[in-house]
């Protein structure tokens, strides 16, 4: 059989189809990047985002690469904008935000047929910087890169990063800091505030006309369905559940849910003060701007549905309430079904019982109030010995209250050889979803403070590491270790 050879493009054969360009000038504003005032330079390049766009990564060396992606220069077929949105933000609407330090740089179409756009963050000011400078720092920039590389590993969606490109321009936060501009693909960067903007501003042609678009670029299958609207909605809800799911299994904090950073592909989206959980705690709080912990890591399931409660009421004016209503109604079933199917996963577990929420909840009790490490003690107990509690030693020494331990113990045991369970066959499976390294703050801040002079070797060291985190990794055991206290107190906010 002979297999088809993918073209690969360099930088001025770039195939640019921009569809969202094609949209009412109401959408967007018109405006190229701001390019830097000091040269910019090639920090990290992604060759699996790359391959997304059939770039070849060789593309990644030329002087015209930096220059293109640092805002300097424009691709031919390029049409910059800045999309426009509103959102709740800390559950009070924003009657308009958009694109504020970002631009769409255009879609690139690959041989497959698929779109990506490239989002261009820190390029400048836009008519949507509501008093901002329009840059990103280099620390931001980090953090998003590494950890869009890390949910990509983890197999969560996710936005991708093409490129991450440095300064020596400074930007004023509360401190100096370097600026950086970072290149965020995705099929689709529509957020649920992009339709909230059309709906209380009373634009509902301009509504319809987005629905539409979405509908038959990333929902094709319902272009001709009947009532289309309601069946689009009950599909973003099924992806936020999903999503989010993950999110609660994996231990991940999102930091700022308001729903301008919600996807309507159901991705995860604006990555700034996240943070994966090192001790268990279901309250944490990961972005110290919020202050009343609304965002907090078990809130997050009720705040997806208060999210999409929000595009529902965009929506009333295509579809019908009660059905948007049923469509909402669906949420929380699909979403304990879905956290638990993944949980029974981690937890070995084959078989589907009614006794399974109990044992999860009641083992995660004991993380807490042990301040056990999550993804540490979850990977550990992939190696449970059913046969020899002895065994179990070194799982068991995580836990204050030993009694209780030794009691969940039992039920676990007896759980899994009432499904006949084998520890080799289980240990392999649950090594496959229990990841031996995640990003954990401290990891991204000893990054950052390399790469602010100028050594960015441990980017690189993650970025490697991440993309197969369930994998031992040679010389990398350090990585899977319990962070320092110091990498226990790292304080992460919205400029994060």
């Amino acid at each position: 059989m002979l297999q088809r050879t993918m073209t690969r493009h360099t930088l001025e054969t770039l195939c640019f189809d921009n569809t969202y360009a094609r949209l009412p000038q109401a959408f967007y504003a018109r405006l190229n990047p701001t390019p830097f005032s000091t040269p910019p330079y090639l920090i990290h390049a992604n060759p699996a985002a790359a391959q997304l766009i059939d770039l070849d990564p060789d593309q990644f060396g030329r002087s015209e690469f930096a220059a293109l992606f640092g805002g300097s220069a424009l691709a031919t077929g390029m049409e910059p904008l800045a999309m426009l949105y509103s959102g709740h933000q800390f559950g009070v609407y924003v009657p308009q935000l958009g694109d504020g330090r970002a631009i769409l740089l255009g879609e690139v179409k690959n041989e497959r047929g698929e779109r990506w756009d490239l989002h261009l963050k820190g390029a400048g000011m836009t008519p949507f910087s509501r008093d901002g400078d329009g840059r990103a720092v280099l620390r931001s920039t980090i953090r998003e890169y590494l950890c869009c590389a890390a949910m990509r590993g983890l197999g969560i969606p996710t936005t991708q990063a093409l490129c991450l490109v440095g300064s020596d321009d400074k930007v004023y936060r509360e401190q100096i800091e370097t600026g950086a501009m970072l290149v965020r693909m995705a099929p689709s960067h529509v957020r649920f505030g992009t339709f909230e903007v059309f709906y209380y501003r009373k634009q509902h042609e301009h509504l319809k006309t987005l629905a539409d678009y979405v509908i038959e670029q990333h929902f094709p299958h319902l272009r001709d369905v009947e009532e289309r609207y309601v069946r689009f909605f009950t599909e973003v809800v099924e992806r936020t559940v999903t999503l989010i799911a993950q999110w609660q299994a994996v231990g991940w904090a999102h930091g700022v849910m308001n729903t301008d950073n919600m996807s309507i592909l159901g991705l995860t989206l604006d990555y700034g003060p996240y943070g994966f959980m090192d001790d268990y705690d279901a309250g944490f709080i990961c972005n110290h701007s919020d202050h009343n912990g609304r965002y907090a890591f078990n809130q997050q399931p009720y705040i997806g549905l208060w999210n999409l409660s929000c595009l529902a009421q965009a929506l009333l004016p295509l579809a019908e309430k009660e059905a948007l209503k049923a469509g909402l109604d669906t949420y929380q079933p699909l979403f304990e079904r879905e956290y638990l199917r993944r949980m029974r996963a981690k937890f070995g577990l084959a078989e589907e019982r009614a006794e399974d929420d109990g044992l999860v909840r009641d083992f995660l009790g004991l993380l807490q109030g042990s301040h056990a490490d999550y993804t540490i003690v979850l990977r550990e107990l992939s190696a449970f010995s059913t046969a020899d509690s002895a065994l179990n030693e070194k799982l068991r020494e995580h836990f204050l209250n030993r009694d209780r331990f030794n009691d969940w113990a039992v039920r676990y045991r007896d759980r899994l050889r009432s499904e006949h369970s084998r520890d080799d066959e289980r240990r392999d499976r649950m090594s496959r979803v229990n990841p031996r390294y995640v990003l954990r703050n401290y990891f991204a801040q000893t990054a950052i403070e390399k790469a602010q002079d100028k050594d960015f070797s441990e980017i690189n060291r993650l970025f490697t590491l991440l993309q197969d985190p369930f994998a031992e990794q040679p010389g990398m055991n350090t990585y899977a270790l319990p962070p320092p206290n110091w990498g226990k107190h790292i304080a992460v906010s919205c400029s994060s």
